[in-house]
């Protein structure tokens, strides 16, 4: 393992700590809020649905960046082998 990983894994894990800490507080404060359960369980799904939404914002972000980059080596790739094929081709006259 490198360095970065460990630093990535590092900060995973930091991040990971503060969104179970943040959740554990926030269903404490649901817990003890002084409304009836019907409501406590409506704003436990407003949450749940949130987090659901943000994680499948994040993922379709993360695909889209791969994909784009994905389109742009095999461009780049395409692009080389035609000048390869080119410099091929004019190397062949030349002789």
């Amino acid at each position: 393992m490198t360095q970065r990983d460990t630093g990535n894994n590092a900060m995973t894990l930091f991040n990971m700590a503060g969104v179970a800490t943040a959740y554990g507080m926030l269903a404490l404060s649901i817990w003890l809020a002084p409304v009836n359960l019907s409501t406590k369980g409506f704003w436990g799904m407003g949450v749940f649905l949130l987090t659901l939404s943000l994680v499948n914002l994040v993922k379709y972000r993360i695909d889209a960046r791969i994909r784009e980059d994905r389109l742009t080596r095999l461009e780049e790739a395409r692009d080389d082998r035609m000048l390869e094929e080119f410099v091929a081709d004019r190397s062949d006259r030349g002789a």
